[in-house]
């Protein structure tokens, strides 16, 4: 299958999955490191929803100066965000009830993890986001596997750096989809060094620390991990459901004989 049709059949079950219920639909792309391409992919999405005719609108958006994929803001609705002063400074942060009140069909929210600036009505990103859900708005979002609670010492023991912020396991598992972006270690080395990731200035810092080759096998076992369980659960639930409905019917015909 080409990487064109892939995408297109992608795009495609998310579409379907929004005209199935009242709740908002939620999918989160789940990448082993910074890098990857979630941002890019999911900006690439929102060019397709908005060609299928779908209001599609970026709620918020990440793009660490990476040309490669500031390229894609290019021609895409914006909400803009919310200005907040925080210790004498001006900051920005998503602004949830704007979202709310468009209530556009799908949101795209970058980096789930984040803790929102003091004074928001929510500490984290991800409650913004259940909020956003609750409204009957479908959101797309990203996360990398290190901010996953539950990976927590075990990323710790990989890489040695304490991730403080973190999304619960529960909130990954009302994901409606969830999609690896997955990168061969050598792939994501070469992003690296051709500074498609990080500035010049950090990137030998990067190499000798959380980029190293076997840091990096590590973490990308564990999202590979982590998004089959995923699937194993949806595809559980999804079974369980058929078989709920099947049974139902069943009885419902045999008490009516």
């Amino acid at each position: 299958m080409s990487e064109k049709t892939d995408k297109e059949q992608n795009v495609q079950h998310f579409l379907d999955l929004i005209k199935k219920s009242r709740r908002g639909k939620f999918k989160i792309y789940i990448g082993m490191s910074a890098g990857v391409g979630k941002t890019y992919r999911m900006l690439q999405e929102t060019h397709a929803l908005l060609k299928n005719g779908i209001d599609v609108k970026i709620g918020y958006i990440e793009t660490h100066n990476r040309p490669e994929t500031s390229a894609l803001l290019e021609g895409l609705p914006f909400i803009p965000r919310r200005h907040l002063f925080y210790k004498g400074k001006e900051l920005e942060e998503m602004d949830v009830q704007a979202i709310i009140n468009l209530r556009p069909e799908v949101v795209i929210v970058d980096e789930l993890a984040h803790s929102n600036i003091e004074g928001s009505h929510n500490k984290k990103r991800w409650q913004d986001v259940m909020d956003i859900l609750n409204g009957g708005i479908n959101v797309i979002s990203a996360v990398n596997i290190q901010h996953i609670e539950s990976l927590y010492e075990e990323i710790k023991n990989i890489t040695g750096i304490e991730v403080k912020e973190r999304v619960p396991d529960k909130i990954i598992g009302l994901a409606d989809e969830v999609v690896n972006i997955d990168l061969t270690a050598d792939e994501l080395i070469a992003r690296l060094r051709e500074g498609k990731i990080y500035q010049a200035e950090k990137i030998e810092a990067a190499l000798k620390n959380f980029f190293k080759p076997e840091h990096i096998l590590q973490l990308r076992e564990l999202a590979l991990k982590e998004v089959a369980s995923q699937v194993e659960r949806k595809v559980e639930t999804e079974v369980r459901k058929k078989y709920d409905i099947k049974t139902r019917t069943f009885f419902g015909l045999y008490k009516q004989q």
